[in-house]
């Protein structure tokens, strides 16, 4: 008898706010920080909060692109991500309430592959349908936008 994947989870996590900025986060066996950069008073000892979404983002893109190339029959190696996001941090600042804080990421995603162009074509539109990082922030309103480029093998 096959055993069928759970198809909804939960997710726990919890957080100790340690100061005004820094925040300890466990989940599973993991500890991590979510910290401002010591120009805003943080001790910088991990990702700001705003940083820690795109770093999701930058995540999810890597390991649903590969999950989807895995099942396509696809190699994929190396996956490099640089990304740059406009941010209105008038509401991050108490000035106002800003309706869509990011508005435009742009990932420049460079990737060792044996795919094709049409592999490729069917792998990002797979991912757009996927990710569920990128799905809440198109949702949110944020454009993303990846411009890949493949590198042989």
């Amino acid at each position: 008898m096959a055993i069928r994947p759970k198809t909804v989870v939960e997710m726990k996590l919890s957080s100790v706010g340690e100061t005004h900025a820094r925040s300890k986060i466990s989940t599973r066996d993991l500890e991590g920080y979510i910290d401002e950069p010591l120009i805003r008073d943080g001790t910088n000892l991990g990702f700001s909060p705003t940083e820690t979404l795109m770093a999701s983002l930058m995540g999810c893109t890597n390991v649903i692109s590969k999950r989807i190339a895995h099942g396509m029959g696809i190699e994929m190696g190396e996956l490099r991500i640089d990304l740059s996001v406009q941010f209105d941090r008038r509401g991050t600042m108490l000035a106002e309430e800003i309706e869509q804080p990011f508005s435009d990421i742009v990932m420049n995603i460079e990737v060792a592959t044996n795919a094709s162009d049409e592999d490729m074509k069917k792998m990002t539109s797979d991912l757009e349908k996927f990710c569920p990082i990128a799905k809440v922030i198109r949702a949110a309103g944020t454009t993303i936008t990846e411009n890949w480029t493949t590198v042989p093998l």
